[in-house]
């Protein structure tokens, strides 16, 4: 098959995945339609059939934990690239506000970053400038690998547009701190969805033990209002099927749920007591 009718095929295919062009983008037109979505955790085992697994079972996007967590980089590449043929997005906590480790986690084809213990604005500002191109950023351009499916672009300028509606900046607040600078955080330009960390920011304001303290739901609700009157999503992850129940009602849009790990123990751990 000649080169361009093989490229052509690639990008009608990835246009059957990804309706609006690229995974990013469909992620985010999905927020604008109002959908609530759900992601599963990886924290460990980076491997495509753990992926085919996610996707059967109906989750929207993958968010991969590489903050606390070692990964084998060229598996989590060859992870990232099998989400994106199952339809999942892949958003990705970065370990630090650093060019480079964001570089990385983009050309594989990742088109979330996530940036944990967000608390001031110039953070949101740095990591626009990382994952952004001139005029609006800095990034470095490196066209033809995971980030587009490994098709060459014939138009460099169409595809650094192209990239830039792609790419979308996740933050993460976890801290007091955070939650003081909320407004100034969240109405930075080019925020596109706001995750709380209920497991530090219980920690940070007292209640390790009490992740659903008043003061807890307090702070976290204010974030929330400020993220609807941005009309940015929000998102965090839930104790529990009642807990998700009470955020979706008051406006959550999605989720980041349990790691594989957990999955793994639940499951096991019923079928053992099951039998005995």
């Amino acid at each position: 098959m000649p080169k361009s009718i093989a490229a052509e095929s690639a990008k009608e295919r990835i246009k059957s995945i990804y309706p609006e062009g690229g995974p990013g983008r469909t992620l985010k037109k999905r927020f604008q339609n109002g959908e609530t979505l759900i992601g599963a955790t990886i924290v460990e085992y980076c491997r495509p059939s753990l992926i085919k697994t996610y996707q059967q079972v109906g989750f929207d996007f993958v968010y991969i934990e590489y903050e606390h967590t070692f990964f084998d980089m060229p598996t989590f590449a060859d992870t990232v690239l099998s989400a994106r043929d199952n339809g999942l997005p892949v958003i990705a906590k970065t370990p630090q506000l650093e060019r480079q480790e964001i570089a990385k986690l983009l050309e594989c084809g990742a088109v979330g970053i996530q940036l944990p213990r967000t608390e001031h604005r110039s953070q949101v500002e740095e990591l626009m400038s990382y994952i952004k191109f001139p005029p609006k950023g800095t990034r470095a351009t490196a066209s033809g690998y995971g980030n587009s499916d490994y098709l060459k672009p014939s138009l460099k300028s169409e595809w650094i547009k192209e990239q830039d509606l792609e790419t979308t900046a996740v933050i993460h607040i976890e801290t007091k701190l955070g939650c003081q600078n909320a407004e100034e955080i969240i109405s930075s330009p080019g925020v596109d969805m706001v995750y709380v960390g209920t497991g530090d920011l219980s920690i940070d304001m007292g209640y390790p033990d009490n992740k659903e303290h008043p003061e807890i739901i307090e702070a976290m609700s204010k974030i929330l209002s400020i993220c609807k009157k941005h009309q940015i999503p929000f998102g965090l992850t839930a104790s529990n099927a009642e807990s998700a129940r009470f955020w979706i009602n008051k406006g959550a849009q999605f989720f980041e749920g349990p790691h594989e790990i957990s999955f793994i123990t639940e499951a096991s751990s019923n079928f053992v007591k099951s039998y005995k």
